[in-house]
């Protein structure tokens, strides 16, 4: 299930606009934990899908990839949030205010 979730939360900073792997890391600070051994598998299968389109262009005398999220990616990421939504719902009626 997480597997999933970390799927959602990757496109979701995605679908904020054209990202990298080190700012995809950022922008999920405090959100989620993921790391760059996690977020890379990710990436290739999100790709591998058809969610996600890459490009390659010099940055700092470095190549970096980025990536763009594609209509089939929102779709997905529509799909993800209303599962999230409903597994939220669920966790709140079995747990309540409980820690």
């Amino acid at each position: 299930m997480k597997k999933g979730i970390l799927d959602i939360c990757v496109l979701r900073a995605i679908s904020r606009g054209e990202s990298y792997g080190y700012k995809i890391i950022n922008d999920l600070t405090g959100i989620i934990e993921i790391s760059e051994s996690t977020l890379y598998p990710i990436l290739k299968r999100l790709e591998a899908a058809g969610f996600v389109v890459t490009r390659t262009a010099e940055f700092s005398g470095r190549l970096r990839r980025y990536y763009k999220i594609t209509a089939l990616g929102i779709e997905k990421l529509k799909s993800g949030r209303d599962d999230l939504l409903e597994i939220n719902k669920i966790a709140r009626k079995l747990f309540g205010g409980q820690n």
